[in-house]
């Protein structure tokens, strides 16, 4: 029986630590290609590349693992790996990450790694973003590494609903073990941002964003919660941004004779 065919991707770019475990694990799982960005390209969200040129270069990166650093953006990356690297091969999996530092709540919509995962889930693949909620680059990721593989595991054996990506978010390496795995809902939290006015050398103005992460939701059923819980938080996330919710509100509330052209 052949193995699966396991896409690696990230927005930390292709020598980030992160991205270097999550390809041991999917050596274990199944045959691997890297498809991912030649430099950091956090904050990226689900930016793509127009009107500009795209470099796609094979280097040898990971031992016995086919690899390609790109100059485009975590979703030009996949991209790039399904209608050229891979144009003759289709991956049974996309993953992403994993990345440095938390992808919870509102950062999702920011999220290179989670982007690149939400454009697997486009393409019809079952696909997972990973991230590690510690922005050091010299964080630890032995406690994650057995939390990958049973996700991945389960997602191999067990399949997922077309169209969705998960995203998965694993606490900081703690004094005591990872306590276990929450399906969660994301949070209702978002970014309070603020621009530093700040001065060159040269006397010149810029601004730099800085701000604080503001969590306003009491439940225990977010990603937030299972964080600061030292627990595994997984979000199933879709690209369908539609808030079915609203239109019936909207075809309710409108003055549509008003509106009639």
């Amino acid at each position: 029986m052949s193995k699966p065919l396991i896409l690696v991707s990230n927005d930390d770019g292709i020598t980030s630590k992160g991205i270097r475990v999550l390809v041991s694990v999917m050596k274990k799982l199944g045959d691997v290609v890297v498809v991912a960005p030649d430099s950091p390209q956090s904050g990226m969200g689900h930016a793509i590349t127009i009107g500009e040129t795209l470099r796609v270069e094979e280097v040898e990166i990971f031992d016995g693992v086919k690899a390609y650093k790109s100059s485009g953006t975590p979703a030009d990356c996949v991209k790039l790996a399904k209608h050229y690297v891979m144009k003759d091969r289709s991956p049974d999996l996309i993953v992403s990450g994993i990345n440095h530092g938390s992808n919870t709540s509102i950062s999702v919509l920011y999220s290179g790694t989670m982007s690149a995962a939400i454009e697997g889930a486009m393409e019809g693949y079952p696909a997972i973003g990973f991230s590690l909620c510690d922005f050091s680059s010299k964080a630890d990721f032995s406690h994650v590494e057995e939390w990958v593989e049973k996700i991945t595991r389960q997602v191999l054996q067990k399949g997922m609903t077309k169209g969705i990506a998960l995203n998965v978010n694993f606490p900081p390496k703690q004094n005591e073990k990872i306590k276990g795995m929450k399906i969660c809902r994301q949070a209702d939290a978002k970014w309070q941002e603020e621009f530093d006015e700040r001065f060159d050398p040269n006397g010149r103005k810029y601004l730099w964003l800085a701000g604080n992460f503001v969590n306003y939701d009491k439940g225990e059923d977010n990603d937030e919660w299972a964080i600061a819980n030292n627990y595994v938080s997984i979000v199933p996330c879709q690209y369908d941004l539609t808030a079915h919710h609203a239109i019936t509100q909207l075809n309710k509330d409108w003055d549509w004779e008003e509106l009639k052209s």
